[in-house]
């Protein structure tokens, strides 16, 4: 209810969304449903200003990173719920944040596609060294990060590092 928030140091309770260095994926995807793959991605870029070529260049990127090439004109909502969180990921990061908060980002999916989704935050993290925030009450989720704290009634009960870390693909979801 009250408070400051705080990143690298830096009170950022004032700073407008789209200037941070953070970024969101949200548990129901939160595209915007007029745009098609390739405008959802490119949004961010837009507003920003940048050159079409680089757009072009950075599009293309994150359709790679996320394994959706080919689906650049695809309305969105006539993909697939995994496809749909790849769109928001791909999104999310094409700015190249420094903290990526996934809120319950397998909550809607299915084993297969939330195991997907996990293998594409993994390479995210290697890859672009982003720090990953994963809101969720999925235990096995948990057994993939490095750090793992336990919120109950808005307080830390535990924060511990997870010393039997486990890939997303060696997960049991």
């Amino acid at each position: 209810d009250s408070g400051d928030v705080l990143f690298d140091d830096a009170r950022i309770n004032d700073v407008p969304p789209h200037k941070r260095s953070v970024n969101t994926v949200f548990q129901k995807y939160a595209l915007f449903p007029h745009l098609n793959v390739y405008e959802n991605i490119a949004f961010a870029l837009r507003l920003k200003k940048v050159s079409e070529e680089e757009i072009y260049e950075r599009v293309e990127e994150m359709l790679t990173m996320v394994n959706l090439r080919g689906f650049e004109k695809r309305d969105v909502n006539l993909l697939s719920g995994g496809q749909q969180q790849r769109v928001a990921i791909a999104r999310a990061i094409i700015k190249n944040p420094k903290l990526l908060l996934c809120d319950e980002l397998t909550g809607a999916l299915d084993t297969k596609s939330s195991k997907t989704v996990l293998e594409f935050i993994e390479k995210i993290n290697r890859l672009y060294q982003t720090t990953t925030v994963i809101i969720t009450h999925n235990e096995a989720i948990a057994q993939m990060a490095d750090r793992v704290i336990y919120i109950k009634d808005g307080k830390v009960q535990e924060n511990r590092l997870n010393e039997q870390k486990k890939s997303a693909a060696e997960l049991e979801l």
